[in-house]
């Protein structure tokens, strides 16, 4: 099964890193952006993703991960489930954006499975000044 999330209208702009550091308003978030991947390029990112999020302080990580437009198979959530259990001690909030389109199915799986919420935003500004806040 393949499916691809409506695209919510961000635009992806120029190729850059698909998991990187921002900083908003002083706090500093990690940006999980596979907008528009296919679902073999999903699958690649979120396998990476435990590296990085595991060398921060326990319970200290904010993530923001931007779904807009990309493609999932049953490896790419099989991944998505995996790294969502594995970095769970690191985390402190999770966003999600553009993911409104996921199966329930899935989300309900995951969240049981992780034991974690993913609260889902329609905007980045939204999901960044909930992430923010304390």
């Amino acid at each position: 099964m393949l499916f691809v999330l409506k695209d919510v209208g961000i635009a992806s702009g120029p190729k850059r890193d698909r998991v990187r550091f921002i900083t908003h308003q002083g706090k500093q978030i990690i940006l999980v952006d596979l907008s528009h991947c296919s679902a073999a390029e999903v699958e690649t990112v979120l396998r990476d993703l435990p590296e990085l999020v595991t060398k921060q302080p326990r319970g200290s990580v904010l993530i923001l991960s931007d779904f807009t437009g990309a493609s999932f198979d049953a490896d790419a959530m099989r991944v998505m489930k995996e790294a969502a259990v594995f970095d769970k001690p690191y985390i402190k909030k999770t966003a999600w954006l553009g993911a409104a389109y996921l199966p329930s199915e899935f989300v309900d799986m995951l969240k049981s499975f992780s034991r974690r919420e993913f609260p889902t935003f329609t905007s980045r500004e939204e999901a960044l000044a909930w992430l923010v806040k304390d």
